[in-house]
């Protein structure tokens, strides 16, 4: 089966307590939805029209189990308090067998 993947490019980040907030909330989410986490803000090169700004990239043991982790009240919660802090593409994909 496919695993699933949560990948979140931030663009920008214009309340870095929101962002603080959201994290304290997300990880024991992401955690309880089976997820780990594989990167998370570290050194990022960027190419083509890519930004070089906050990266996170968490696995799942399958798509819908990323999904599912998303949809989670917890999860729900954590995207409160970040609200309008920051400006991201949030993805879910599957992986290749």
């Amino acid at each position: 089966m496919p695993k699933g993947y949560w990948v979140s490019v931030y663009r920008t980040i214009s309340d870095p307590e929101k962002l603080a907030a959201y994290n304290k909330l997300a990880a024991p989410a992401v955690k309880a939805g089976g997820g780990r986490t594989f990167a998370r803000g570290g050194r990022v090169v960027a190419h083509d029209a890519g930004i070089a700004e906050r990266t996170v990239l968490i696995e799942f043991d399958s798509f819908e189990q990323a999904v599912a982790a998303h949809e989670s009240a917890a999860y729900q919660e954590a995207l409160v308090a970040l609200s309008d802090g920051v400006e991201r593409d949030f993805r879910i994909v599957e992986g290749i067998d």
